[in-house]
């Protein structure tokens, strides 16, 4: 059976799940998605709070008379929290992708969040590895409600039930 990795991301948060087979088919239910591990954005602690001088949006005029916004200085937080998000995603796909000898790997985040990872998975990731992705939120789903969804779409096998 291949070694899968599925990935399911938000801006907030990362989930890492396996596929677990039936240890005896036939005999055993499974596959069974398991999550292995969650990171959560730094971004979380600091909303609201640190981001930027005023919590106010406009418009201010600097020394020379040259007008600035207030928004800039957080656009640029949050461009640099997700940016140091994505690197922390990247390193632990790679690690998982190493320690459980993923063959298939599942990403799934919003199209923005897709595309950041993707520009910084892509170089270091082996080339043996087939990938997937979705451009959609699935982050609030649980480890069974992603596998079905998941394997209605033809990118994980089934649930089976044991039969007796």
């Amino acid at each position: 059976m291949n070694r899968y990795l599925v990935a399911v991301i938000d801006g907030t948060k990362a989930r890492f799940l396996t596929l677990k087979p039936s240890e005896l088919p036939g005999y055993d239910s499974g596959p069974h998605l398991i999550e292995h591990e969650a990171l959560l954005s730094s971004n979380n602690e600091l909303q609201g709070q640190e981001l930027g001088t005023s919590s106010k949006t406009g418009r201010n005029r600097g020394v020379a008379g040259q007008a600035h916004s207030y928004e800039d200085r957080r656009d640029n937080q949050m461009i640099e929290f997700e940016r140091r998000f994505t690197q922390s995603i990247t390193v632990k796909i790679v690690n998982l992708i190493q320690a459980h000898q993923i063959q298939q790997l599942l990403m799934i985040a919003e199209p923005r969040l897709l595309s950041l990872i993707r520009e910084s998975l892509i170089p270091i990731l082996p080339r043996n590895i087939k990938i997937h992705e979705i451009a959609k939120e699935l982050c609030h789903l649980k480890p069974h409600e992603l596998h079905e969804y998941l394997a209605s779409k033809k990118l994980l096998p089934p649930y089976k039930r044991a039969s007796l």
